[in-house]
């Protein structure tokens, strides 16, 4: 197996999961996952679009995110349970898949070679960010990271588990 085939195998499995989960929340897209606030499930939909886009497009591709509008859902934004501050989730889910298939059809243009080439993240976010290969990894375990929340909130929803 290619280091890229398993790259698009981790990315495909991640959406999988994440949007399985979203999309069962799509009636209570604001539940949080804790009485105490967190991470609902639009945010993190608007988040994982961002953050792929910062991911491909920033750091990868040297451009600027393509999803300017979704400023909110970025890194450090604390989630508003006001629905009127993004976008729909039928309109997030086409960003998602716009945005994965722009990652997949970059991927499928690189070698094993490419994956070692330096990235355009900032020096100060390290390793985890410096080449194109890291960025792509970060794709995968942050979509699994922010899957755990809309678990979550979808426990704190009164929901049973889709996956035991």
């Amino acid at each position: 197996m290619q280091a890229t085939d398993f790259i698009k195998m981790a990315l495909e499995n991640g959406k999988g999961w994440t949007l399985g989960l979203i999309g069962d929340m799509k009636d209570a897209p604001l539940t949080q996952p804790t009485p105490n606030g967190g991470n609902h499930p639009l945010w993190v939909l608007g988040h994982i679009v961002r953050a792929e886009s910062d991911l491909l497009d920033g750091f990868i591709l040297g451009r600027p995110n393509r999803f300017p509008e979704l400023e909110n859902c970025g890194m450090g934004n604390t989630p508003s349970t006001n629905a009127s501050d993004y976008p729909s989730m039928d309109e997030l889910m086409g960003k998602f898949e716009e945005i994965r298939s722009s990652t997949l059809a970059h991927l499928d243009t690189l070698s094993e070679e490419d994956l070692d080439a330096k990235s355009h993240a900032p020096e100060e976010f390290g390793p985890p960010f410096a080449t194109v290969g890291a960025c792509f990894a970060a794709m995968a375990s942050h979509m699994a990271f922010h899957t755990g929340q809309v678990a979550d909130a979808r426990r704190a929803a009164g929901r049973e588990p889709l996956m035991a």
